[in-house]
């Protein structure tokens, strides 16, 4: 009996629709954080009829035909591309990204990774680095008798310094843009790398060639929707409910069928 597989497939969908929005909501406070849903497609039809068959002599055709359907399978769990709020925190190294872009960090291996948090911090050596000591390209090094910082939305950063009135600029953070945003692969800690499908990194200024800009002293919260994740929850345990449902129905139709003398 078909319909066993092909709940049971269903089941599997729904369960992983789930596991997609738990990670949405236990995510709700991480910097910068898209929400991603979970996309599927059916699976193969196995034709027991097929449309346009000649089905007389005289050339009578099926219109429609038989075909059965064998289920569902996943096909991606695709990234929403919507920029979150921004959260002020008045921080000197916090800064968030208004508009499109990603910050490039250089990876211990040495290899390039994009982020979107602007939690930035200050390393031992002064350098900029992100929240797990990554550095931040291109490398910008804060000079010691620094007071205090200044970044603009063209992302120049400025220092001053005691007894000066003017900055000092001491670098240009940059940003990154792809061609399909959501072609890049997630490896945690708010880092992606670049793949096939996103093709390679295009890098200018902010403000430049479609890029968002820096806004100092803000962070870009996460993008989940509570309410509709919630909602989302809610229809993905009603698909499994009545997908277990169905297996019922086929066990106890196979049941009448065994009881048969």
């Amino acid at each position: 009996m078909r319909a066993l597989q092909i709940a049971a497939s269903g089941m599997s969908a729904q369960q992983m629709r789930v596991e997609v929005v738990s990670n949405n909501l236990a995510n709700m406070s991480t910097t910068a954080y898209n929400a991603r849903r979970a996309e599927f497609a059916d699976l193969d039809y196995q034709d027991m009829a097929q449309p346009g068959t000649v089905t007389a002599a005289n050339g009578t055709v099926l219109p429609t035909g038989i075909q059965l359907g064998l289920g569902v399978r996943p096909a991606a769990v695709s990234m929403i591309l919507s920029q979150g709020s921004l959260a002020q925190t008045g921080g000197d190294l916090d800064i968030a990204i208004d508009g499109k872009g990603y910050l490039e960090v250089t990876l211990p291996d040495g290899s390039a990774a994009y982020s979107r948090d602007g939690g930035l911090k200050r390393s031992a050596a002064g350098e900029i680095v992100t929240s797990d000591g990554h550095t931040v390209v291109p490398g910008i090094t804060i000079p010691t008798n620094a007071s205090s910082l200044s970044i603009n939305g063209a992302g120049e950063v400025y220092a001053y310094f005691v007894g000066q009135v003017q900055p000092q600029q001491i670098g240009q953070i940059t940003l990154v843009a792809f061609t399909n945003e959501a072609g890049l692969q997630a490896t945690g800690s708010n880092l992606f790398i670049e793949t096939q499908a996103s093709g390679p990194p295009q890098v200018d200024v902010p403000g430049q060639s479609g890029l968002g800009t820096l806004r100092q002293g803000y962070l870009e919260e996460s993008s989940v929707d509570s309410v509709r994740e919630v909602t989302e929850l809610i229809t993905a345990q009603r698909g499994y409910e009545m997908n277990a449902k169905v297996i019922t129905a086929a066990d106890q139709m196979l049941q009448a069928t065994t009881q048969v003398r």
